[in-house]
């Protein structure tokens, strides 16, 4: 008998109104119920997730289309940051002249304006529920096709397609180093002009597609590309310098996306998680056997392509390091080999996709992952679990310690919709809080599409 047909998400809103032009990628902001798009028609739309509506179109910065954005990881208090990247091959800082507003207020403003521009006049000036241009980062050489903060809002990564990475400081007061957390704010950022550049990464072979920052970990971060690659790519403690520390090969063509899944326990200091993991103990705030797992190899890394896969990497764990000699430590110019990383391909996820996959999410709540792309599906899959007694060991295999676990795990399609945006390419997918009368709890998620129709559309995706 042939397997059930999963479920199909349920669609619960359009954003009102629609963009005229094609829309590339949506953020959701982790604070607030804001949500950021990004326009071909060199604007950024910002809607309202509790009512689905226009609340800002924020225009002037770019001179091309507008590929990317980002909301810099705030607390409720402080006025939204937004980093945008452009075809025109710079990233700009928006900040926002007041926290968020009354929503029907700031959307009847919004239709007002919208209208007005639709109908050739000029556009109104800016209010108080407006955002205003910060600074503009220059650098690039080409289109830039990502950008993302890291988890304090310390660092800012963009990439392009002259196949490079940067790396950005904030120099801002606001930012607050603390690994996981948004410092408090007292409003809106009045030094958010100051930056500077930290690290210029160029070791892709092709058009740098995504970037994404480790979950925790302000000196890691992963990076996708045309090259068919994957990169990770970590500071050096000793020197402060950046570089390439493992690279994921595998996939037969372009990788478009790549993300993070998330961690479990309490949120603590790279140099601390990472002293965690070199020893092979255990997660003192996570004792179930994925969580084991994870304390000893790190989170995993999720990635799809042009060949129509998606695939799930682990870090095999390093040999636990010796205690260091009694003495004066004198400091190397060398990158340490322990600096090097061996990651590996863990397992694929079933393949519903027929053509290339742009985009993919993993929920850092529920353990879900979404994939979306140019045939119009969106899917939905969860990792189960067999009933049996986990047991979690490090069993030395030469040179290399890996991890053996007698629990199996594999991953199933819970939900699947077709021509999600009717005959138009996916660009983009993610997972947002949701934030409408209409949830059924406060942990709930929902699933956001953007697509080349110029609609961003908001799913829900219950319990299978």
């Amino acid at each position: 008998m042939p397997s059930p047909e999963p479920p199909t998400p349920t669609l619960l809103s359009i954003l009102s109104p629609s963009s005229v032009s094609r829309t590339w990628q949506s953020a959701p902001h982790s604070t607030l119920p804001l949500l950021a798009t990004a326009c071909s028609d060199k604007t950024v739309r910002i809607y309202s997730l509790t009512s689905f509506t226009l609340l800002s179109t924020i225009t002037g910065g770019h001179r091309r289309s507008i590929r990317t954005c980002a909301w810099k990881p705030t607390s409720k208090a402080s006025a939204p940051v937004l980093a945008t990247g452009s075809f025109d091959a710079t990233a700009a800082i928006w900040v926002g002249n007041s926290t968020h507003g009354d929503d029907s207020e700031r959307a009847d403003r919004a239709q007002e304006r919208e209208q007005n521009m639709n109908g050739g006049g000029e556009a109104e000036e800016e209010d108080e529920d407006d955002y205003h241009f910060a600074v503009v980062l220059e650098g690039h050489d080409s289109e830039i096709k990502s950008l993302v903060w890291s988890p304090s809002g310390t660092y800012l990564a963009t990439c392009s397609r002259d196949k490079s990475v940067w790396i950005w400081e904030s120099l801002s007061s606001s930012s607050n180093n603390t690994f996981g957390y948004a410092g408090p704010s007292s409003g809106a950022d009045d030094d958010e002009d100051n930056y500077e550049t930290v690290a210029v990464l160029q070791e892709h072979d092709g058009d740098v597609k995504c970037v994404a920052w480790h979950p925790e970990e302000e000196t890691c971060l992963a990076s996708a590309s045309y090259d068919e690659g994957v990169r990770v790519w970590r500071e050096d403690e000793a020197d402060g310098e950046w570089g390439c520390v493992a690279v994921l090969e595998g996939h037969g063509g372009t990788v478009w996306c790549v993300d993070w899944e998330g961690t479990r326990g309490t949120k603590q200091t790279a140099a601390a998680r990472q002293d965690r993991i070199d020893a092979a103990g255990s997660d003192d705030n996570d004792n179930s056997d994925n969580g084991q797992v994870q304390a000893i190899s790190g989170p995993r890394i999720v990635t799809c392509s042009d060949d129509k896969t998606i695939r799930i990497w682990r870090r095999k764990p390093k040999t636990p390091k010796p205690a260091p000699a009694a003495g004066p430590r004198i400091p190397s110019i060398i990158r340490s080999a322990g600096q090097e990383e061996e990651w590996y391909e863990e397992s694929r996820l079933p393949q519903r996709h027929e053509r290339a996959i742009y985009s993919v999410a993993w929920s850092k709540k529920t353990g879900r992952i979404v994939s979306a792309g140019s045939d119009g599906m969106i899917v939905v899959y969860e990792e189960t679990k067999s009933s049996a007694e986990a047991d979690v060991t490090m069993q030395d295999s030469g040179d290399k310690e890996d991890l053996v676990s007698s629990e199996t795990k594999e991953w199933k399609v819970v939900f699947e919709v077709q021509a999600a945006h009717g005959v138009f390419e996916i660009n983009h997918i993610c997972w947002s809080k949701r934030w409408d009368r209409g949830k059924s709890s406060e942990d709930e998620e929902v699933v956001i599409s953007t697509g080349d129709d110029g609609e961003v559309k908001v799913w829900t995706v219950g319990s299978a």
